[in-house]
């Protein structure tokens, strides 16, 4: 539950960085308006939300297949977790690609939203889950997705760290890379469990 009040601050302080950006005077606005999200953004940081969004995004489609197969309760506990930090996640770098006007909700992507995200080699492992029959092997292949992806998405986060190029995406490449720490050493204490 704190990590979510945790994202949620995060969230909460990059979308009052851009409704203060946005309800600045007009006359300001009439001077220098702002650039379009994309054409303003470095090539780092589309990079960084690009490549976050992919891993992401095949995370949460294999948890949500998962969530209903997962036979160890604490497995179930991540998964639940998991499936709320990335549809989470997924809503905050959009926001911060679109530059769209701040909410206080979660837009969680659609299944057809992640798969435009996903490669080839995604959409296979999607297949290849959906198509698992639940049990301990399901449990185990779930895992292994998992370790893989949350070391994917960790060095995605070290590699913009280095750069950090702008105050609200390195704030959430610094949650995230503390997130996925604490999913690393999760699913390392679920396997051992299960």
């Amino acid at each position: 539950m704190n990590r979510r009040l945790l994202l949620a601050s995060i969230a909460t302080a990059a979308a009052s960085r851009v409704a203060a950006q946005t309800s600045a005077p007009q006359q300001a606005q009439t001077i220098a308006p702002p650039s379009p999200a994309l054409s303003g953004m470095s090539d780092a940081q589309r990079k960084h939300i690009n490549d976050t969004m992919a891993v992401g995004s095949l995370s949460l489609a294999l948890s949500r297949i998962a969530l209903p197969k997962a036979n160890n309760a604490l497995l179930k506990q991540f998964i639940e977790f998991e499936i709320a930090e990335q549809e989470t996640v997924a809503d905050i770098l959009k926001t911060l690609q679109t530059n769209s006007a701040p909410t206080g909700s979660i837009q969680a992507p659609t299944d057809a939203e992640l798969k435009q995200n996903l490669d080839d080699t995604g959409k296979a492992s999607v297949e290849k889950l959906r198509a698992s029959r639940a049990g301990s092997e399901f449990d185990h292949a779930y895992i292994q997705y998992e370790v893989e992806g949350h070391r994917k998405l960790l060095d995605i986060q070290e590699v913009y760290l280095k750069v950090h190029d702008n105050l609200d995406q390195t704030n959430v490449a610094k949650l995230g890379r503390g997130m996925i720490k604490e999913h690393l050493t999760l699913l390392t204490g679920v396997q051992k469990v299960g």
